[in-house]
């Protein structure tokens, strides 16, 4: 930890100085706009190009149409600078009298020399298949109480459904879990605590929108290049700064701020040997939003996140790329009470609960990662080096006594709202002193190779997809050796008891309802890697884009070894009028177990634990289309998953239970169908339709279900050849809808709603032949954020004391508009005479937070 602080530390204070000695802007300003267009396809706007005046700190970048705005000195010849990766840097000179505006339209054309092997072209549509971008100014004007990236995929990912509720980042994707989730911040693969155990413990995750330049998402069926998981993989890329500026935000759940910026030669406009610089700072507290939980208690929630990433281009074609985070977690809750009213009108329940006792979880991480690049465009070739290290240290410490008493509701007469027969009391009592340190380190190689029809080599299309390409191939190969050290100290126990009793009962001596303790120690190594080719062939009538490629995996813990193909295919026809494209995809998952799989719920390791496996196909089509002049895109695709060798698990909050053996096997298949578009110019909307049916069955166990008889009225039980998995949504909705004032667009309403079907769930005590036999209910919420731009500097060039700060927007949120009162999980409650009813726990109600933004 030491290096890597002290590395934090020092690039803090480069920053600074870089600050501190930023010249002071001319008095007299002029406005210079324009548009920014690719050179060879002039009609193709490209969107983030930096403009900016040389060896000045301010700058502009330009939206999803290329347009641009920069306020310029006046009066005399000033150097304007137009950069993007990839992309040649132009230097035009300019000169505009005091007061005026000044258009000036830029072509751009690729850079031959540029040393980045992977360039996202924004403002086109990729060209990928089965990957999703996400829109970065919707994500971050998105009204919800987790500032986390994640939080927001479960209602933009295609497939997507948020499993953990407001305050947790997880997510499922047809069907998987979020330990089946593949993320990456600029081609590292980023790991998380596993301790967590409910929304209310988590934190702020490593991915920091403020730093984000493009986010993709793949929903299933992904390419070889990525790692051995089943379900997603979220692909980050933070940004490649140009010019100097930053942000600063806060509001009553915390705050974050960023600096951004470049140092160059003098005189040098060539855009090599550049330094480069990305830092963000978040906090969170998230004190005020756990006060609209129905338990009551003292909340000492503290989040904290740093993060740097730094590059410099050593010549033309060596590049060195560096990431670093530490981020600091500790949530200390000392309970009071909880009063819960569940039930029917006829049969209306109160659970009333008094605490003794606190809970701590602290969780600290920390990662950085070095990358090399070798690139020759001109050759068609890049080559890369990788080293990152990951540790985490987690702790949780638990002693909390909870007195229950369930009783019976009066609904009638002059007691209604009282208890008039108590039906269960007792205790509950939860102690635990839980340690685990876990060290990921591994190195890296990755390349890229492409070759023209007739061997002939293209030294630009290995940066970008262009149609004149007409038959070729981009080979890619990658391989990864990886340690993995993990140290867990377990010990905890449980104890119930019911009226008097402490269960299970004994005459002899005093039973704990459940005791773990052990000690856990894995250091291991694994192996993968993989080889993929793209081809793409384009004639006059269609466009086709086929990707096939295999990975191999071997983990010496387990002995294990795999390999597995993958494929996927766009085809584009060129002869109609349509802006269509089809996609299938398909191939082998095997997703090798982490720590969390191998260890089963008393705490032992099975070390001949299996790889989880998947087999997918995953069809559909993208549909581009104008209506009302704006541009529509409509994306639907049909899936199905066949599981084996799957470990089963329980959902304790949002923590998972695993069995560590591999004993089920399953399937899931769905429709996923989103309509995005620009309800009114300039502001996207859409909506996200899911159905999904994800079924399991345990290896020797006959389960059964439950069907009401239609003439008596009473639940019989029946044989089921399987049943339910814990994230069988049968269906979900996400709309996200942004507007705003017809005379100002600076005044704007953003608004999100998510409706899910009832999750199932089980008898913790009881969840294998009725297993998952029981739902929750429908899930329904809406937040809505009102925003409004406070100051823009364009508007108001006569302030001088405001001159540095670009934009102040404004934003009011009110999270669960309509007070829907969710359910997050359940708590099992036994009565006098040995009864359990499953107890909701709510999620959280009605509330408004404010937030301010400074861009500079």
């Amino acid at each position: 930890m030491k290096p890597f602080l002290l590395a934090t530390s020092q690039a803090v204070f480069f920053l600074l100085l870089i600050i501190g000695f930023t010249p002071m802007a001319h008095a007299q300003t002029a406005t210079l706009f324009g548009k920014v267009t690719d050179k060879e396809t002039p009609a193709s706007p490209i969107e983030g190009v930096s403009v900016h005046v040389s060896g000045a700190p301010t700058g502009a970048g330009t939206d999803a149409k290329g347009a641009y705005s920069l306020t310029i000195p006046a009066g005399r010849d000033v150097l304007v600078e137009f950069s993007y990766i990839g992309m040649r840097t132009e230097v035009v000179t300019v000169r505009a009298k005091d007061g005026s505006r000044k258009q000036q339209n830029v072509r751009l054309e690729v850079a031959v020399n540029i040393l980045d092997t992977a360039v996202v072209r924004a403002g086109r549509q990729s060209n990928e298949v089965n990957r999703q971008k996400i829109d970065l100014e919707a994500l971050k004007s998105l009204p919800l109480p987790s500032s986390n990236v994640e939080s927001a995929i479960g209602i933009f990912g295609l497939g997507a459904r948020m499993t953990g509720g407001e305050m947790s980042a997880q997510y499922s994707v047809r069907g998987g879990n979020y330990d089946e989730n593949l993320i990456y911040v600029n081609g590292f693969e980023i790991y998380r605590p596993l301790l967590v155990r409910s929304g209310q413990q988590e934190g702020l995750t490593f991915p920091n929108a403020d730093l984000a330049r493009s986010i993709a998402f793949s929903s299933g069926g992904f390419e070889a290049m990525y790692g051995d998981k089943m379900s997603s993989v979220l692909d980050i890329e933070y940004k490649v700064p140009t010019t100097f500026q930053g942000s600063i935000a806060g509001s009553i759940l915390g705050a974050s701020g960023h600096v951004e910026g470049s140092v160059r030669k003098k005189n040098d406009t060539t855009g090599i040997q550049r330094f480069r610089y990305l830092m963000g700072v978040r906090y969170k507290d998230t004190r005020y939003l756990l006060k609209a939980l129905p338990q009551t208690g003292e909340y000492q929630p503290n989040f904290t996140d740093i993060q740097a990433a730094m590059s410099y281009d050593i010549g033309k074609r060596w590049k060195v790329d560096w990431i670093g985070n530490y981020n600091k977690g500790v949530y200390r809750l000392r309970p009071d009470s909880v009063k819960t009213t569940f039930g029917t009108l006829q049969n209306t329940l109160r659970l009333s609960i008094d605490y003794q006792g606190q809970e701590i979880t602290d969780l600290t991480t920390a990662m950085t990662g070095l990358a090399l690049t070798h690139a020759r465009p001109d050759k068609g070739y890049f080559l890369k080096f990788l080293a990152s290290a990951y540790q985490s240290e987690e702790q949780e410490r638990f002693d909390v006594i909870g007195a229950y008493q369930l009783g019976v509701v009066s609904t009638q007469g002059s007691t209604a709202g009282q208890t008039v027969a108590v039906i269960g009391d007792g205790i509950d009592q939860r102690y635990g002193r839980n340690f685990l340190t876990s060290t990921v380190t591994n190195i890296e190689h990755r390349g890229g190779w492409e070759i023209r029809k007739g061997g002939r080599i293209n030294p630009d299309s290995i940066f970008l997809n262009r149609k004149r390409s007409e038959n070729s191939h981009y080979i890619k190969w990658g391989t990864r050796l990886q340690n993995e050290q993990i140290t867990d100290r377990l010990k905890e126990w449980s104890r119930l008891d019911s009226a008097g009793y402490s269960l299970n009962w004994d005459t002899t001596q005093l039973n704990l309802k459940s005791v773990v303790k052990t000690q856990i120690g894995i250091n291991s190594i694994r192996l993968n890697g993989y080889l993929q080719d793209t081809w793409t062939l384009v004639n006059p009538t269609a466009e086709w884009r086929i990707n096939y490629g295999v990975r191999a995996n071997y983990w010496n813990f387990t002995n294990e070894g795999f390999i597995t193909p993958r494929a996927q295919i766009s085809y584009k026809p060129l002869t109609t009028s349509k802006d269509i494209t089809f996609r299938v995809a398909g191939g082998l998952y095997y997703q090798p177990a982490f720590y969390r799989e191998l260890r089963d719920m008393q705490g032992n390791i099975n070390n001949k634990l299996r790889s989880q496996k998947s087999a997918h196909i995953v069809a559909g089509l993208v549909y581009d289309f104008k209506w009302l002049n704006r541009p529509f895109r409509f994306i639907t695709e049909a899936y199905y998953k066949q599981l084996w060798d799957q470990v089963p698990y329980e959902v304790d909050n949002v923590r998972l239970r695993y069995y560590a053996t591999n004993s089920a096997n399953g399937y899931a298949t769905g429709l996923d169908m989103r309509l995005n578009g620009e309800l009114v110019p300039g502001a996207e909307s859409w909506i996200n339709l899911s159905l999904l049916r994800t079924r399991e069955s345990l290896d020797g166990v006959q389960h059964q279900a439950l069907r009401e008889n239609r003439i008596t009225g009473a639940y019989e039980a029946y044989d089921s050849p399987d049943v339910p998995r814990p994230t069988d949504a049968l269906a979900s909705l996400n709309v996200y809808v942004q507007d705003y004032l017809p005379r100002n667009k600076n005044f704007k309403v953003h608004v999100n709603g998510s409706f899910m079907s009832g999750l199932p769930f089980g008898n913790p005590n009881n969840n294998i032949i009725f297993r998952n036999a029981r739902r929750f209910d429908f899930y329904n919420r809406v937040d809505i954020g009102f925003s409004a731009l406070a100051w823009d500097a364009k508007r108001h060039t006569n302030m001088q004391w405001l001159k540095h700060i670009r934009q102040i927007w404004a934003s009011l949120e009110v999270y669960n508009l309509n007070n829907t009162p969710n359910t997050q999980s359940y708590s099992w409650v036994r009565t006098v005479l040995a009864d359990q009813f499953a107890v909701n726990n709510r999620l959280t109600a009605r509330l408004i937070n404010a937030r301010v933004r400074f861009e500079f």
